[in-house]
């Protein structure tokens, strides 16, 4: 591996042809993307990249703004969007599903080989749709714009047979060694930490001090769980625990878990869908409680978005919808190792190599 002070900038000849194979096949991917959800009555839209409110997730970062109607005259914070989705649930409000856009999004203090702050999210929605036909849906996307194998990391999947799909619940059971992950929820649904430190405790995993419940759950996700996913062939995981259900329903068999999956292939998180919520007043419920965990994590963030709990509140029809990484897709579809292989200029301005 070239040190990345040596080589030349990044516009030059050289670097570019050396990432121009893996650029072509993004571009025919974008194509191929573009006609499979056309041809499946889906319609391209394009809603606003600056917003008032970037996206209600607790631990993305965004990048702020300031507006001015005029110079010199006043100013208003807006934001670049983490994600489209609000945007396109208003658009589902409205009438105009099923819809997909290809959006380009942003978030802070997120740098790595799979991880830059510009890139590009695949969204599509469709209403009437149920978790499991929307899973369906995602094989077949991913059937039609990739190899039968890809790999990534030394980890090689096979896409030609049917996907796994397995619980949060199960996978916990499995690599967890046997733990109950729903058991350690109270009445109401909301993760209890004492009772996952003791079974994690019993299980043979030590908590660590004053460890919250999101916080050790996420340590065994990532820890135990998740680099099991995705592997031999690509994973559903389904089934969240009721507090990570972010914008999805509760499963109405079983209100400890939410109507939510994560896709994993070659050992990359790929994608993350709900069978959205549209109960407005339990929405707001969760957006209150996530601006003021973010600020009591973070001293920062951005006001609830109003404007969205009032076209949950006109009415959205139910919907299954999913947000799909596109540069890692195009990372597993040109099998490149790094996420800046695969962006015309990934490094600038963020570094000159």
């Amino acid at each position: 591996m070239p040190d990345p002070s040596s080589l030349p900038p990044e516009w030059h000849p050289d670097r570019l042809a050396a990432r121009l194979p893996a650029l072509r096949q993004r571009a025919e991917l974008l194509a191929q993307t573009r006609a499979f959800f056309t041809a499946r009555g889906y319609t391209e839209v394009e809603t606003p990249a600056l917003v008032p409110a970037p996206g209600m997730e607790v631990h993305l970062a965004a990048f702020r703004t300031l507006f001015r109607p005029m110079l010199g005259e006043g100013e208003q914070p807006l934001w670049l969007r983490t994600s489209p989705e609000l945007a396109i649930k208003r658009l589902l409000v409205a009438g105009a599903g099923p819809v997909f856009e290809i959006a380009r999004v942003w978030r802070n203090g997120e740098v790595s080989p799979r991880h830059h702050p510009e890139f590009t999210m695949l969204e599509w929605y469709r209403p009437a749709a149920s978790l499991e036909s929307l899973m369906e849906e995602t094989e077949a996307f991913l059937r039609a714009t990739l190899p039968p194998r890809v790999s990534h990391g030394g980890v090689e999947t096979d896409l030609s047979g049917p996907f796994e799909r397995l619980t949060v619940a199960e996978a916990f059971r499995r690599h967890c060694e046997g733990l109950d992950i729903l058991a350690t929820l109270d009445g109401s649904g909301t993760g209890d930490a004492a009772l996952l430190r003791d079974a994690a405790a019993r299980a043979g995993m030590p908590p660590r001090e004053q460890e919250s419940w999101e916080d050790l759950f996420f340590r065994l996700v990532l820890e135990r769980v998740e680099p099991q996913l995705g592997r031999a062939r690509p994973t559903f995981l389904t089934h969240w625990p009721a507090p990570q259900a972010a914008l999805a329903r509760r499963d109405p068999a079983d209100p400890r878990a939410a109507l939510r999956f994560e896709l994993f292939v070659a050992g990359i998180e790929l994608a993350n869908a709900f069978d959205e919520l549209t109960d407005a007043e339990e929405q707001a419920g969760r957006f209150a409680h996530d601006v003021a965990e973010r600020h009591r994590l973070y001293g920062e963030g951005w006001p609830v978005d109003e404007d969205f709990l009032e076209a949950l509140r006109h009415g959205m029809p139910a919907t299954a919808g999913i947000a799909l990484g596109f540069d890692r897709l195009a990372m597993l579809r040109a099998g490149a190792d790094n996420i800046t292989d695969t962006l015309w200029l990934g490094r600038w301005p963020y570094s000159t190599n």
